[in-house]
C-alpha cells in the first residue's frame, strides 16, 4: 500500500519540493538586451512598475524614471521618449506609472530601487485630478499592487510617523489586507513596531520567491510602445531645434484637431465625446473638488522617501485643457487653490524644482485631451526637463514636515 500511494503522489510531491526549490534558491538576473530594455522602458507593464528586474538594470544604465498616471501613455512625437531617442540624449525615460497609479501605488513600488535612486534624479508628472476627497481608489491600487515591493517595505519599516502613516493607509486598500501576512504586518507597523520573528522570517522568504518570480516573468513583457517611438522620431527635423519643433507641433497638432471644438485629438473626441456624449457633461464637473484629501498625506510619503535618499526631482503639474473646464463647469479657483497648496508642501520643504504649468491649458495645442499633456505641452515639459537632466543641478536642503501627515492639512486651503 504504501509503495503504491508512493507511485501515486511521489512524482507530485517531488514536483512541488522542486518547484519550492526553484522559488527558493536564488536566481541570477540574467542581462536584458539594449534593444530589449528599450521596448521595456517605455512598456508601462504593470510587471515593470510592480518589478525589481528591469528597473534594476535600467537604472545601472543611466534611464530615469518618469513617474506618473496616464499621462504618459500619450506618445506622439514630442513625448519624452520620443525626443529623448531621436536626438541621442544623455538619458532615457524610464516610464512608470498608467491610468489609476497614484502616490500610495509609486510609493509602494519605487520600494527596489530607492538604493539607486540615492544622489539621482527623478522626474514626477503630479496630476491634480489625484487629489479628490477620496484619494486612491483601492480597486486602482489593486491592479498594480505587487507584493514583490511590499514585501520589501514591510521588511524596511521601522514605525515612524511616515511607516504608521503609510500601514494605516494601506490597510484601506483591498489587496493587502486580504493577505493575513501582510495584514498582521501592517497593524504591527501602524502601531509603531518593526516586523519581527516568524512574520519577518515569513515575509523574508516570500520576497526571495516573489524576486525569482520576477526574474522568471519579466522577460515576458510585450507592448508595441516602442514601436510607436520609433514612428514618431520620423516626423521630427534632424536637428533639435527648439523654433522649428514649435512649428512642426503646431503643423501636426492643428491637422489631428480639426472636427472638434475642443481642440482636442480628434481620435480621442470620437471616441470619448463623440455620438451626443459631449452634451451630457455640460456642467458635470462644478462640484470637482481637489483641494481636500488623503493624496496630500500619500504624496508626503513619496516626497520624505525622495529627501531620505537625497534624490533630485523635477515635478511637473500639468494643466486642464481650458475650453474642457469651461464646459463641465470645473470651479477654476479652486483648482488655482489645490495647486497652491501643493506647491506649498513642496517649497516648505526645499523642494525648489517645480513646474508650474497649471496655468496653460489655454494655449493652442498644448493638450492632446481633456487632461493630459499633447504636442507644444511635451515640448514645454522638454524645455523644463532636458537642462534639468543634462547639467549639474545644486543639492537641495529639505525640511521634511510631519505636519503633511495629518488629516488638519489634508483639509486646510490656508496655505501662505
Amino acid at each position: 500500500m504504501t509503495r503504491r500511494l508512493w507511485q501515486i503522489f511521489g512524482p507530485v510531491i517531488l514536483a512541488a519540493l522542486l518547484v519550492v526549490g526553484i522559488l527558493l534558491a536564488p536566481l541570477p538576473n540574467g542581462h536584458i538586451s539594449k534593444t530589449r530594455l528599450q521596448a521595456d522602458a517605455v512598456s508601462l507593464s504593470p510587471n515593470v512598475l510592480g518589478g525589481a528586474r528591469v528597473k534594476a538594470q535600467a537604472l545601472a544604465q543611466h534611464y530615469v524614471p518618469f513617474l506618473g498616471s496616464s499621462e504618459l501613455a500619450r506618445m506622439d512625437p514630442f513625448h519624452p521618449s520620443t525626443l529623448a531617442a531621436k536626438y541621442h540624449r544623455p538619458y532615457q525615460p524610464l516610464l512608470l506609472g498608467n491610468p489609476g497609479t497614484q502616490s500610495l501605488t509609486h510609493f509602494v513600488d519605487d520600494q527596489s530601487e530607492l538604493n539607486q535612486l540615492k544622489g539621482k534624479k527623478v522626474v514626477f508628472i503630479v496630476s491634480m485630478q489625484w487629489f479628490t476627497r477620496q484619494g486612491q481608489i483601492p480597486a486602482a491600487f489593486d491592479m498594480y499592487y505587487s507584493p514583490l515591493q511590499l514585501s520589501t517595505w514591510l521588511l524596511r519599516a521601522k514605525g515612524n510617523v511616515a511607516d504608521r502613516y503609510a500601514a494605516r493607509r494601506l490597510l484601506q486598500m483591498n489587496a493587502p489586507a486580504k493577505s493575513t501576512l501582510d495584514r498582521q504586518s501592517l497593524y504591527q507597523i501602524a502601531a509603531g513596531r518593526p516586523v519581527r520573528g516568524w512574520a519577518r522570517l515569513a515575509l523574508q522568504a516570500r520576497l526571495r520567491m516573489l524576486n525569482n518570480e520576477d526574474q522568471l516573468f519579466s522577460r515576458f513583457t510585450h507592448s508595441t510602445n516602442w514601436r510607436r517611438i520609433k514612428d514618431g522620431e520620423k516626423q521630427l527635423p534632424a536637428k533639435d531645434e527648439p523654433q522649428q519643433l514649435e512649428q512642426l507641433a503646431g503643423k501636426i497638432a492643428k491637422n489631428k484637431t480639426k472636427h472638434n471644438r475642443l481642440g482636442i485629438d480628434d481620435t480621442f473626441y470620437r471616441q470619448r465625446l463623440g455620438h451626443g456624449k459631449l452634451a451630457s457633461l455640460r456642467g458635470s464637473q462644478r462640484h470637482f473638488e481637489y483641494r481636500y484629501g488623503p493624496e496630500y498625506g500619500d504624496f508626503e510619503l513619496l516626497l520624505q522617501q525622495f529627501a531620505k535618499n537625497h534624490t533630485t526631482v523635477q515635478f511637473i503639474i500639468p494643466p486642464i485643457n481650458a475650453k474642457w473646464a469651461a464646459y463641465t463647469g470645473l470651479p477654476m479657483g479652486n483648482y488655482a487653490q489645490a495647486v497652491a497648496k501643493l506647491k506649498y508642501q513642496l517649497a516648505s520643504q526645499g523642494f525648489t524644482h517645480v513646474e508650474d504649468l497649471s496655468r496653460d491649458g489655454g494655449q493652442p495645442y498644448f493638450m492632446q485631451d481633456t487632461i493630459h499633456l499633447g504636442w507644444r505641452g511635451w515640448l514645454a515639459v522638454d524645455q523644463t526637463v532636458d537642462p534639468f537632466l543634462t547639467q549639474p543641478q545644486p543639492a537641495e536642503h529639505y525640511h521634511l514636515n510631519d505636519a503633511f501627515f495629518g488629516t488638519t492639512w489634508a483639509n486646510t486651503t490656508n496655505v501662505r
